[in-house]
């Protein structure tokens, strides 16, 4: 679709509605990892853990848990440590 200079204007923003108009996706408040939980991760407790590993066995994403850069190191780790020792898989396979 080609806009010439010409053509008379039918109302239309060139930015507006091609993407889905204002807005959509605005700011929302982020979720915060508690304090208590980052204390209680640890390698040794998988129960904890599984909630930061989605179900294919991914370790779910800062932007989506709300953890910190530092908390998601922590969490990292831990995964690292679980999945060395067996505790948690690497991978899950399809059942």
């Amino acid at each position: 679709m080609s806009m010439r200079m010409d053509a008379p204007d039918d109302g239309m923003d060139r930015d507006d509605d091609r993407r889905g108009g204002k807005g959509r996706g605005g700011p929302t408040r982020k979720k915060l990892l508690s304090e208590e939980i980052v204390a209680k991760i640890d390698y040794k407790n998988p129960q904890i853990l599984r909630s930061f590993v989605t179900d294919r066995g991914k370790m779910i994403p800062r932007r989506i848990s709300g953890a910190s850069a530092r908390q998601q190191r922590v969490i990292s780790t831990a995964l690292r440590r679980a999945r060395m020792l067996a505790l948690l898989p690497f991978t899950v396979t399809g059942d």
